[in-house]
């Protein structure tokens, strides 16, 4: 696990040349098909001597969920399991290791009307407007829920009015299923919170010369695609977006995503600080990746 721009791919690269390991990807943005430079995500060659389960399962189009990340998984780790070999998850979406750890509450399904009139309040107000009324209605998922996380408010929201409950009474409510796997919880990230920003201007600046606004503009031409369905809200692709609908110029589109990824590097940090028997480790310390191995192999061993 660990915050956007990391290392979490080479890492994870090293871990399967020297482990029995098969990768299952935990990001919500790789499972899209057609959204590759500005995830990040591996390429062919990559792919080829280390595929990764979950990555390229779905059309933009589509929606996907923690739940059914959760359903996916278990099914992969089942089938690699079944091969003898050992399941390792990696990525950044801290939401999809939780549900697969501790399972989810049955939540209300989308509805169309109350998030266009959400998301309409959120255009006349500002999104910490609505993080205020979600703390009122629902003070611990506030208080989870960072105030520049559109996506997590709007769910919460809808969440008790759809259901007049909140979101974290019910998710405190569900059922965990035993599971039949033992979780080795393994964090990298930089050393300081200066060298990761340094590593995400670095990022942008690369997928940017890669051609990720191409990209972005290859999406918005097929006609089906908008702002508001779950893929185009990824960090980066809604900011180019903006820029193509003519919101602002490209040079500010490109700092509004480096924001954006920054913070959403903070929320994952949160997430991660929350979790329980995580080992950590420096991704650009000399001997970051033999510490990590030696972490997994004792666990392999059962000393860990």
């Amino acid at each position: 696990m660990g915050p956007t721009a990391a290392g979490k791919t080479a890492l994870a690269l090293e871990l399967v040349r020297r482990f029995p390991c098969d990768i299952i990807s935990v990001d919500s943005a790789m499972v899209y098909r057609g959204m590759d430079i500005g995830t990040a995500k591996p390429d062919a060659a990559t792919l080829r001597s280390a595929p990764h389960r979950l990555i390229d399962i779905l059309d933009p189009a589509e929606s996907y969920s923690a739940g059914r990340f959760r359903q996916d998984a278990l099914a992969a780790m089942a089938e690699i399991t079944a091969a003898g070999r050992v399941p390792l998850l990696v990525g950044g979406t801290m939401l999809y290791f939780r549900a697969l750890q501790q399972g989810l509450a049955q939540l209300p399904t989308a509805e169309a009307h109350l998030r266009a009139e959400l998301d309409a309040r959120a255009a006349r107000l500002g999104w910490p407007a609505l993080h205020a009324e979600l703390a009122r209605v629902d003070p611990a998922a506030a208080a989870r829920i960072h105030v520049h996380d559109p996506q997590r408010i709007q769910r919460a929201l809808e969440v008790f009015y759809l259901t007049g409950r909140p979101v974290s009474e019910l998710h405190a409510a569900a059922e965990v299923q035993d599971s039949m796997y033992r979780y080795v919880r393994l964090a990298v990230a930089p050393a300081s919170r200066a060298q990761l920003h340094e590593r995400i201007v670095s990022r942008f600046q690369a997928m940017m010369a890669a051609g990720f606004l191409a990209e972005v503009a290859g999406l918005r031409k097929r006609g089906d695609l908008s702002r508001v369905h779950t893929s185009m809200r990824a960090v980066g692709y809604r900011q180019l977006w903006e820029h193509l609908d003519g919101e602002c110029d490209l040079p500010t589109a490109v700092q509004r995503g480096i924001v954006a990824t920054r913070r959403y590097a903070k929320r994952q940090f949160t997430w991660l600080r929350a979790e329980t028997g995580v080992q950590w480790f420096e991704s650009d310390a000399p001997a970051g990746a033999a510490a990590v191995c030696a972490a997994l192999a004792g666990a392999l061993q059962g000393r860990a």
